[in-house]
């Protein structure tokens, strides 16, 4: 195992983990069923450790992409010679 696959084990433990701390923006099938909470149209702004955890959730997704793609890239070359 190399360092990048640690790196990419410990960012991927750090999205599932940021995924589970946010919030849940809708009501889920039970809104629907019984028809509460229809505002569909209101404006609701994430305030606080919301958007904090939001913009990381982002940050390390974008790093978990780029991590993804080198390590894709180092493996092909690496097994070619």
């Amino acid at each position: 195992m190399q360092w990048y696959d640690i790196l990419f084990f410990i960012v991927s433990l750090i999205i599932i983990i940021l995924s589970l701390l946010q919030g849940g923006k809708s009501e889920g099938a039970s809104g629907a069923i019984t028809g509460g909470g229809l505002n569909v149209f209101a404006k609701t702004k994430e305030r606080g450790s919301e958007k904090v955890v939001t913009w990381l959730t982002f940050g390390f997704a974008v790093v978990f992409l780029f991590l993804a793609l080198i390590i894709s890239v180092v493996s092909s070359t690496g097994t070619a010679a």
